[in-house]
Parts: structure tokens; C-alpha cells; sequence
């Protein structure tokens, strides 16, 4: 899954953790910054990173990755085997693993959240979780209690999609009654090593461990926290101070933060930060333009306004050049991305000599450049929807520099709620977001740029359409062979970054984050993932 960013700042929340903290020791519980609260908790039709990381502690699929080999080992299935055609998968499933409340996980969990995600009439709002799955003919239960996969072709992400599928009980989630259903965003029930126990509006989720847990004795160096407090501190100078005061014990932090704000006081001491880089999949900012929107559909004016933001500037003023300006649709360090792709320049007299090419010009001298377009004078004027405060620096200087231009920019901070509702219908200009790498090395953008994405609810929330695109990504997912498909996905990033349906902004050359001294860890990082799952609380 694909993930998006925001942040929000309440100063009261800094007096209220100091004086909580000072009335009761926090103990073995792990404090995290989550920043924002999901939009809901329910597994099938959330779609946001937020709520994916919380259930990432509370649901389990078939199989789990190794955090330094990126292999697949068992989780709730203890075994798997492929026909020797290879559209035919079967796993054994664990034995004597139950739900939180209690029941006992069973085939039919198994099948059931295959069969949610495929509902013909999208009854459980999966609309974004289909590409995934769609080359999946059935899944049923044999005569032995197995769980048997039959897919239509043969796809090189098959066996992920199968083995990484989380698992949830049918029991729960097959027909809750309207009231029920209202009650499943704002809880979760799974098999995993934490139980869900609060959600406190605005504050934090609490988990707590499931001394149950299967995995105890499997694996034993994991989950080692008795309660996972996930907070929701927006503001990143506010979760910074927090965790100088020992009120977190974990936060990802910015460059800015990294460079600038992480000296002095108790860093060193009681609070430690740290640079990394490791191998798993980067996510990328971008700047998204609404292609139904007139004056975004032709290319040369989103080539146009991609030349008028000098990522060069950002970098150097924000990112202190721990970043590089991306160059197409992910990022630029997978051996997918296209290599020959030159990052778009800051060049304010390309960008009017490509809008006035296109038509574009100031007729009523308002210093806003306009077009008559389908009968209708048109200005070059539209509205970003911001759900990042602290991404806000970067638009103004978008905003200053195409303002010179005659581009008037206007910048709107919009609650994440009502944000991802205004993105689900549709109703914006431009807005900006932020994509996450996904768990898989092997990448698949059907979910984000293909057409078939674009319908009911779909991650192409921009629609875009490109028949060339659709028919490479078609053909790459029917190829096997990584070598073979490479070329394939790097033409598909060539197309679409000379289509410029986004302004993709950045790729991150490092990993930044802050920890306590109360903390535990076996190393900075693993080769995929920081680990966060075998850090220990002293």
C-alpha cells in the first residue's frame, strides 16, 4: 500500500504529556509518533499509512518479511507450495492461533478476506486493494483444510500478493449492521502480537501485548513492548520537544530537525538521533494536478508549472542537500526507475515560453496570465490542497516564484479528515501528497497509474490515462523474469514522467530519526527496515 503525510500542531498537548508523565512512570511502554490519526481502522477499506502501521501490530498475513534478508517466512501459514505450472498456490495453515476475542482462526478467515477485497459490488469499499489482487481467479479451502490460490496468469507478484495479504475474521467484518460498522473504524481485531485497547480522539491508539501471541516462541526477539502507545503529534517542532522530554521514545525526523534542531539540551544524553540508509523501498512527495481540471490537461502547461519550482533552492535551504530532485513516478534509486530521466530544471523563461506556446497570456493586464478555453475566458489561477503543515515552506516558494510568472498559486491547509474526503470525490485543483515505497522490491504501479485505477474510488485519483502506459504495465506484470521486466518499467517511467501528471519533488538520500537512551536496539537498522519490532525498552 501507498502512503500519505500530514501535520497539525495543539500546544497543549506538551503541558498535558509533561504533567501526565510526572503523575505515573511510563514503564515497558513504547511511545511513538504516528502523527496523525487515521481517517478509520478498518482494514478493508482504509487507505492511509496511518491506520496501515497500526494494523501492522494488530493483523497478520500468511507470511511476514525478514527484515534483513527481505525473505518470506511463515506467520499464520507455517508452509506454502506452487504447481510445478505455477498458477496454483497452497498453504497449510497454523494450528491452535485465535483471534483477539478469543475465536480460533479458521480457513474460511483465509477466504473470506480474499472474497472481501474482490466483492463484485465493491460492498466493502476495496476499490484500491483490487489491482493487487485481480489476477487471482479464486481462493478456496481443500478437502485437508488448505488454503488453495488459483490465478488466471502468471504475474511476477503473485506470490507476495497472496503470502502478504492481512488476514481478518470473517466473523467480525462478513455483515456488521450499520451501528457495527461505524464501530469497525474505531477498532481492529486480529492475531497479531499486539491487541488494539484505545483510541482516544486526538491524543493516541493504545495497543497492548498479546501474551497469547503464536509467535512468542517462533519469534521470540520480537514485540517485546508491554503496551505500543501510538501518539498524534502533528507538529514537528512540538514532537521534537516531546521527545527531548522523554515524553516518545521514537520519531522519525526531518533533515531540518536532523541538521539544525537535534543539539544541546539532552541530546547526547537522554535522547539520541540518528542518520541511516538502508535498502527497503523510498516513498516521494509530489505536487498532483487534477486532469480533469481544463487547464491542467495539456502537458505542456504541467511541464510548464513543474519549471517554475526550484527543488534546487528547497534542497539546498530545507533538505540541507540530504535529498536529490526526483526525476518520475517512484524513486530514482530503484533499479525500475529509468536512469536516462533528467530531474525537471528551474527555468521561469522555459515555463512562459511553454505557457504562451499553449496560448496562455494577460489579457485584462491582473497580472494572472489567461486562455479562453471550450468558450470560457479561463486565468491561470488554482488552489493546492495541503494536508502538511511543514510542507507548507515549499509551496510558498512555488507560490512566490510562479506568482512572477503570472501564476497565481493559492495554498489551503485542510484537516487530513476532510482532506481525504475531498480526494475521494474528486473535488480539488491540485493537491499534495506524499506516496510511501510499499513493501514490495519488485514494483507495480497498476494502483497509482494505470487507467483501469482511475474507476470507483481508485489511487489514480488524478486520471490519468495514458494507452501506452496501461499496455507496458499489462505486459510487465505477465514477465517473470526481473531482467526481462526492467526495461519495461523503465520505458513506463519515461512515459509518465514526460506526461508530468505530478511535480515530483524529492528522494530522500537518508533516514533520519530520534530515540531515548531507554531504549534498546540491536543495530540503527536492518537491511530493509529500521526494526522497530526488536527494540527493547530498558
Amino acid at each position: 500500500m501507498q502512503a500519505k503525510t500530514i501535520l497539525l500542531v495543539v500546544m497543549g498537548l506538551l503541558l498535558f504529556s509533561c504533567n501526565e508523565a510526572k503523575k505515573k512512570p511510563m514503564g515497558n511502554t513504547f511511545n511513538y509518533n504516528l502523527r496523525s490519526q487515521p481517517t478509520t481502522l478498518n482494514p478493508l477499506s482504509s487507505t492511509d499509512a496511518y491506520a496501515t502501521r497500526v494494523q501492522n501490530y494488530v493483523i497478520e498475513a500468511l507470511g511476514q518479511l525478514n527484515s534483513d534478508t527481505y525473505e518470506w517466512e511463515p506467520a499464520l501459514a507455517t508452509k506454502w507450495e506452487v504447481s510445478d505450472d505455477g498458477l496454483t498456490y497452497t498453504y497449510t495453515l497454523r494450528e491452535g492461533v485465535k483471534w483477539h476475542d478469543g475465536k480460533p482462526l479458521t480457513p474460511e478467515d483465509v477466504k473470506f478476506s480474499f472474497d472481501a477485497v474482490m466483492h463484485p459490488e465493491n460492498k466493502y469499499n476495496t476499490a484500491t486493494k483490487k489491482p493487487y489482487y485481480e489476477n487471482i481467479d479464486y481462493c478456496k479451502i481443500t478437502e485437508d483444510g488448505k488454503i488453495e490460490f488459483k490465478v488466471k496468469e502468471k504475474y511476477f507478484g503473485n506470490f507476495d500478493v497472496m503470502t502478504g495479504m492481512p488476514i481478518i475474521p470473517k466473523h467480525i467484518y462478513e455483515n456488521p449492521t450499520e451501528e457495527q460498522e461505524k464501530e469497525l473504524n474505531k477498532t481492529l481485531v486480529g492475531t497479531g502480537p499486539y491487541v488494539f485497547k484505545e483510541w482516544r480522539r486526538g491524543k493516541f491508539i493504545l495497543l497492548e501485548k498479546n501474551k497469547e501471541w503464536w509467535g512468542r516462541d517462533v519469534y521470540p526477539d520480537t514485540y517485546n513492548h508491554e503496551r505500543f502507545r501510538m501518539r498524534f503529534i502533528k507538529e514537528e517542532n512540538v514532537a521534537l520537544q516531546r521527545l527531548e522530554a522523554g515524553d516518545l521514545d521514537f520519531d522519525a525526523l526531518s533533515a531540518e530537525q536532523y541538521v539544525k534542531k537535534t543539539s544541546g539540551g539532552n541530546w547526547g544524553k537522554e535522547v539520541f538521533k540518528v542518520q541511516m540508509q538502508n535498502k527497503a523501498p523510498k516513498g516521494y512527495g509530489f505536487i498532483a494536478w487534477n486532469l480533469k481540471e481544463p487547464m491542467f490537461k495539456e502537458r505542456d502547461v504541467r511541464v510548464a508549472l513543474y519549471h517554475l519550482i526550484d527543488r534546487e533552492k528547497m534542497i539546498e535551504k530545507y533538505l540541507y542537500d540530504k535529498s536529490l530532485p526526483a526525476t518520475g513516478p517512484w524513486y530514482q534509486q530503484s533499479p525500475y526507475a529509468n536512469p536516462d530521466v533528467e530531474p525537471v530544471k528551474f527555468d521561469p523563461k522555459k515555463a512562459l515560453e511553454l505557457l504562451k506556446g499553449a496560448g496562455w497570456k494577460d489579457t485584462d493586464g491582473d497580472q494572472v496570465l489567461d486562455k479562453v478555453i471550450d468558450g470560457k475566458k479561463v486565468s491561470l489561477r488554482f488552489t493546492i490542497l495541503l494536508p502538511n503543515k511543514d510542507f507548507q515552506k515549499f509551496l510558498v516558494t512555488f507560490q512566490q516564484d510562479a506568482k512572477k510568472a503570472g501564476v497565481d498559486v493559492q495554498i489551503k491547509l485542510v484537516e487530513w479528515n476532510s482532506f481525504i474526503t475531498l480526494l475521494n470525490e474528486r473535488k480539488f485543483e491540485a493537491v499534495t501528497l506524499a506516496w510511501s515505497g510499499g513493501t514490495s522490491l519488485d514494483y507495480d504501479p497498476k494502483q497509482i497509474w494505470h487507467s483501469d485505477s482511475a474507476k470507483n474510488g481508485g489511487s489514480n485519483f488524478i486520471n490519468y490515462s495514458n494507452k501506452k502506459v496501461d499496455d507496458l504495465i499489462d505486459k510487465a506484470r505477465k514477465t517473470l523474469d526481473r531482467e526481462k521486466r526492467i526495461p519495461m518499467m523503465r520505458e513506463v517511467y519515461r512515459l509518465i514522467a514526460e506526461d508530468a501528471p505530478y511535480a515530483f519533488m524529492f528522494n530522500a538520500k537518508y533516514g533520519f530519526y530520534g530515540h531515548t537512551k531507554r531504549v534498546e536496539k540491536p543495530k540503527d537498522t536492518f537491511n530493509y527496515e529500521v526494526g522497530l519490532k526488536y527494540w527493547k525498552i530498558k
